[in-house]
């Protein structure tokens, strides 16, 4: 059990934190152009982790499908409501308005009249991105944990799906905290933050679900819908706009290479 707890660890922490870096690296290297190629990843990445690994181990249980499919259904429904409360919301804000109307993403306007998100900036601002961001790297360690406790490939692809999406997430993130709380401490916070509080979550899932392993099937299918969620209402909708031919092959290419990633991943896993 202990070796477990450690994969949880480890995992919550290269997930939450390492997204945290990556960010910082990606935005430092003036990389917000690879910013749209990153969302098609992250989407990919999701999609593949919950369709091709946690939903078919979660099926393999005892638990009518009937059940299951409620679960997802329910969950679905769950992330929306926590979205609408702003606590799930995956906006990845740069406020230059560069790529395209930032706060019309979710209306799916491709004119540039609206450069900045929606909510406010500054420092108020700041602490509403934090606390929704600590709600949602709470609930990641709690489903890695649950993918960890049900096997270890399958917590790795948990994992690369947590990493995939939230460092573009972060890339966003860091440049609204900064204009509220001034550059150094930004980064510092959002590390502390991301990286402490999905370790957190992880280590609450498995004292959560030990001596409850029965819980297991249903909170993969939970893990399973909050992927979904953030691919198809969050991820996706930045990426539909009209492109030539090019950039939409390029985008087909990321999410692809999202998928491959998280496949690479557990296959590698499956070797050791």
């Amino acid at each position: 059990m202990s070796l477990i707890l450690l994969a949880i660890v480890a995992g919550t922490l290269s997930a939450g934190v390492g997204s945290v870096l990556l960010a910082a690296l990606l935005a430092r290297a003036l990389m917000t152009r690879f910013t749209q190629h990153l969302l098609s990843l992250a989407a990919g990445a999701l999609l593949a982790t919950a369709f091709m690994h946690l939903l078919p181990e979660a099926f393999e249980s005892d638990i009518t499908p009937q059940l299951l499919f409620m679960t997802l259904l329910g969950g679905l429904v769950f992330f929306f409501l926590l979205d609408k409360a702003e606590l799930w919301h995956h906006g990845h804000e740069h406020g230059e308005g560069h790529h395209h109307a930032h706060g019309d993403e979710h209306h799916h306007h491709s004119h540039d009249d609206h450069p900045h998100d929606h909510r406010p900036q500054g420092f108020a601002g700041s602490w509403a991105v934090l606390a929704g961001d600590s709600v949602h790297a709470f609930g990641d360690g709690i489903l890695v944990a649950a993918a960890f406790m049900t096997n270890f490939s399958l917590g790795v692809a948990a994992s690369v799906a947590v990493l995939a999406h939230e460092t573009p997430h972060h890339m966003g993130d860091l440049a609204v905290l900064q204009r509220g709380f001034g550059q150094g401490r930004a980064a510092l916070f959002k590390l502390c933050l991301a990286g402490g509080v999905t370790v957190v979550g992880g280590l609450f899932g498995f004292f959560l679900i030990e001596g409850h392993e029965g819980w297991l099937p249903f909170m993969l299918v939970v893990a399973s819908s909050s992927y979904v969620y953030v691919a198809l209402a969050d991820l996706i909708p930045q990426l539909q706009k009209r492109l030539s031919a090019l950039a939409t092959t390029m985008q087909v290419l990321w999410l692809l290479a999202g998928i491959g990633l998280v496949t690479l991943a557990t296959q590698l896993m499956h070797l050791h």
